[in-house]
């Protein structure tokens, strides 16, 4: 299976599936000299793992890791980074019941007609639990733009019909006091009172996850081909059950005139400035020094505690009941895995990008 490697310079490729052995990373190209922080590794981790609380998925993994390779005295030498993380808590039994029936709306019926063989026990490699690999890297990544300036945050701003109004200028501060994470503390015990209803009801619901990026200096990205929201959009994408992708104004310029989108230059103390910022810190595709916001949709979990009407491999009628441990929505554990991804985006461009100083 091809497509398992992210990024040109700094190159991040995954391995291991969700009820195998574990899972891991091997990183190559991250600069000697990169501090490699574990402890900020491991709260990176355990922001995302399962079974942090009682609206996520119910199976316990540590998400302990092992440096394998590529670091000496906390830094990076130059040469491949490799992690491990052991899968502790795996029962792949619980799948045996759909090994040759094709779940609705999962990636059973696409793998196996790509490949002729598929994992059945958790969806093998197209289980979200590969992202793990990913915040590990993201980690890295967002250890080295943290010390030019370069903050990423993210956080819950949707979940099902509850939205948080006005989300861009919220406190950013607080977005882990809660388990939803999402940073208005009253639009955050509506969220888990819904996800709870829904859970009670053996169903899924999806929701939407907001990213801010600030101190990203001008000159990111490329005008045709390696667009920097490109490049976001194509990293947001390839998260598991993601619907959807906008920056900036998104969808709702379509309503605007271009009297009202276009954002007016000014200069602020010497610095080069939008009084606006309808196109989320990125023109042309390139940064233009002001916040980078996106936007991204997450669907509900294909996996529900009810009886669905399928096929099997044969193609004759099937039922596929949901057992398991699954999550009832999923954006309260995607928003690490939405700053690791841009995280890993900024780096590569900053890489390629040598000209840009921070």
């Amino acid at each position: 299976m091809a497509a398992n490697t992210f990024g040109e310079i700094f190159r991040v490729t995954t391995f291991g599936e969700s009820h195998g052995k574990g899972i891991g990373l091997i990183i190559d190209g991250c600069p000697p000299g990169t501090l490699i922080d574990e402890t900020f590794i491991q709260q990176e981790l355990d922001r995302r793992k399962p079974g942090q609380s009682k609206i996520v998925t119910q199976r316990h993994e540590d998400e302990s890791f092992i440096i394998q390779s590529g670091t000496i005295n906390g830094f990076a030498t130059g040469t491949p980074i490799s992690i491990f993380i052991p899968n502790t808590d795996q029962r792949s039994k619980d799948y045996n019941h759909i090994a040759d029936v094709f779940r609705p709306s999962h990636a059973d019926y696409t793998y196996q007609t790509k490949y002729g063989i598929r994992d059945h026990a958790g969806g093998g490699r197209s289980s979200a639990r590969e992202t793990a690999a990913r915040v590990a890297a993201g980690a890295i990544a967002k250890t080295i733009l943290k010390e030019q300036g370069v903050l990423i945050t993210a956080f819950v701003s949707q979940v099902g019909h509850i939205k948080l109004e006005h989300h861009y200028n919220q406190n950013l501060d607080t977005i882990e006091d809660n388990i939803v994470r999402c940073p208005d503390p009253v639009i955050a015990q509506q969220m888990i009172d819904y996800i709870m209803e829904i859970k009670k009801a053996g169903d899924t619901v999806g929701g939407m996850v907001t990213c801010i990026i600030t101190g990203c200096p001008p000159g990111l990205g490329a005008p045709v081909f390696d667009k920097l929201h490109a490049d976001l959009g194509k990293a947001m994408l390839s998260i598991n059950a993601v619907k959807g992708f906008e920056y900036g104004s998104g969808f709702e310029s379509v309503t605007m005139k271009g009297s009202e989108h276009n954002d007016s230059f000014t200069n602020e103390n010497g610095t080069i400035i939008t009084k606006t910022n309808h196109s989320g810190g990125i023109q042309g595709g390139i940064s233009n020094g002001m916040p980078i916001y996106f936007n991204v949709a997450f669907k509900p979990v294909a996996t529900i505690v009810q009886s669905q009407e399928t096929v099997d491999v044969e193609g004759n009628h099937a039922i596929a009941d949901g057992k398991g441990r699954h999550d009832p929505c999923v954006v309260p554990r995607a928003v690490p895995i939405v700053e690791a991804m841009a995280a890993l985006v900024l780096v590569d461009h900053w890489l390629k990008q040598k000209t840009v100083k921070f």
